[in-house]
């Protein structure tokens, strides 16, 4: 294992983190919480405060909505053109400040530069894909059956949106919700991570410098998100809630939305299997599993958590994947040459260790990591296990971490029912080169998203989401993503 490298280049060492905090963003201006209180923000790579962002209360909740509802609807009634346009120059801005963004990101959430300028491309593209997609919201016309009359269907804003976002992928997830809400015509108040607050805000900059008119993004950061959460959706105004986060969390926020009948979005938990089979290309499989396992350091719901390797390939496949790992550089994340950065917390380093003890402990082989690093920041090594019991803790809970399980299966079906045996069903991987099989599989396994022979699934262009306890409802698609943001209005036309 490399030892952990906290060097950090002299140019990220002149980027000043204050200038993205602030304060909270309420209806375009800048604004102190109202009661004073400060978050401190955290870099994961050596444990220094980078900078503090106000801590919002119930008064600046109310503000959020009232800024939401003043302008809502202005950005109602703006053309699909117009609205396109500032989605298209915030695309732009993105791409012109990808640099200090990422940046930013590696230096706030502590992953790897090369995974940070991979989520702002990413992020961005948000913005790209729904700028076209804004001018072609279109309705229904049709005759009823009876022949007299005719169906009119409208789409239309649902209305004022909370957007709950995680820490782990702070663009992302934010632009993957805002862009399609706004290419839809609704206002939104943004709710990101406190432990990664700077990216949001940094991002509401460039949006109002797009062109997007005050109170139609809102971004306010606190440590009492169930108290603001809950005040926001008693307010009749918000129509809608869309979150990025654990099943645990999402399942409270479903039972505190019905009880206003709030419409909801809900991307959770993940526990993705990935397969490989005998007649995979190795080195195909391999390289899909360092990418499904290490995107983010394995920060990410989209992670594999599972990897099953049929008994033909499983001894040459261990020894690969065990290889890669132990070659990448552990690092502070804004290191141009860090490809696994810290974890976001030490709460987060020490679930993982938990979860790593008792795979052992069942019987798991470590092929290697699994020791803590010395110094400063909240680092966790690449780890991979072999014959990891069917009762281990981390076969059922998110690892959220580099670790890589790997187990043996003998057939097809034995694997598809081992693949299901989770309250998950977000993503999944298969490898293999009989394309019959890989298809028929793919329809077995339960989940939203399929990689077939691929590490990667997520594309703005493809919907985005997962079945069972992985969540409600598609972010991204053709239609899927904005599709979350309005509502169906049938107008029944007498000729």
């Amino acid at each position: 294992m490399n030892a952990v490298d906290q060097t950090i280049p002299r140019d990220y060492r002149t980027l000043d983190f204050r200038a993205f905090s602030q304060g909270l963003y309420l209806d375009g201006a800048w604004r102190q919480s109202s009661n004073g209180k400060l978050i401190d923000v955290v870099d994961p790579s050596t444990e220094a405060v980078l900078a503090a962002v106000p801590d919002a209360c119930l008064e600046d909740a109310a503000m959020a909505v009232q800024a939401a509802a003043a302008a809502a609807l202005g950005w109602r009634e703006t053309a699909p053109r117009r609205r396109s346009e500032i989605l298209r120059r915030c695309f732009e801005l993105m791409v012109e400040r990808s640099e200090m963004l990422a940046t930013l990101i590696s230096m706030e959430n502590g992953k790897a530069l090369r995974d940070a300028r991979g989520e702002v491309a990413y992020a961005a593209e948000f913005f790209r894909w729904n700028a076209e997609e804004a001018v072609r919201i279109t309705g229904e016309f049709g005759t009823a059956p009876a022949g007299a009359n005719r169906i009119v269907v409208d789409y239309q804003p649902i209305g004022i949106c909370v957007l709950i976002t995680p820490w782990n992928f702070p663009a992302a997830m934010a632009t993957r919700k805002i862009a399609p809400a706004l290419a839809a015509g609704c206002t939104v108040i943004l709710k990101p991570a406190s432990e990664t607050p700077l990216t949001a805000y940094a991002l509401a900059a460039l949006y109002e410098e797009a062109g997007v008119p005050p109170g139609v993004v809102n971004v306010l950061t606190t440590t009492k998100p169930g108290e603001l959460t809950s005040a926001m959706l008693a307010d009749a105004r918000v129509r809608k809630l869309s979150f990025t986060g654990s099943t645990h969390v999402g399942r409270s926020l479903l039972a505190e939305a019905a009880g206003h009948v709030i419409s909801c979005s809900m991307e959770l938990g993940g526990n993705a299997p990935f397969i490989v089979f005998d007649d995979a290309d190795l080195e195909a499989a391999l390289k899909g599993a360092m990418v499904a396992k290490m995107r983010n350091a394995g920060e990410a719901c989209t992670a594999a958590n599972r990897i099953y390797v049929q008994s033909g390939l499983y001894d040459a496949f261990a020894e690969g994947l065990c290889k890669r790992m132990e070659a990448l550089k552990i690092g502070a994340g804004a290191d141009a040459s860090t490809e696994c950065g810290p974890m976001i917390t030490s709460k987060a380093v020490r679930n993982i260790a938990r979860l790593v003890d008792d795979a052992v402990k069942g019987g798991a082989r470590l092929l290697c990591g699994g020791s803590l690093p010395p110094g400063k920041g909240f680092f966790y090594p690449p780890t991979v296990l072999c014959d990891v019991p069917a009762g281990a803790a981390m076969l059922q809970e998110e690892i959220f971490g580099p670790v890589a399980p790997i187990m043996r299966f003998k057939d097809e079906n034995e694997v598809i029912a081992r693949a299901n045996e989770t309250e998950y069903g977000l993503a999944a991987y298969v490898f293999t080169r009989d394309l019959a099989r890989g298809m028929r599989v793919a329809s077995k396994i339960e989940a939203g998203m399929i990689g077939l022979n691929r590490g990667l699934v997520s594309d703005p262009a493809a919907p985005f989401g997962g079945v069972k306890q992985s969540g409600l409802g598609r972010e991204g698609g053709q239609h899927h993503g904005i599709a979350e943001f309005m509502e169906a209005k049938y107008i029944a036309v007498a000729l």
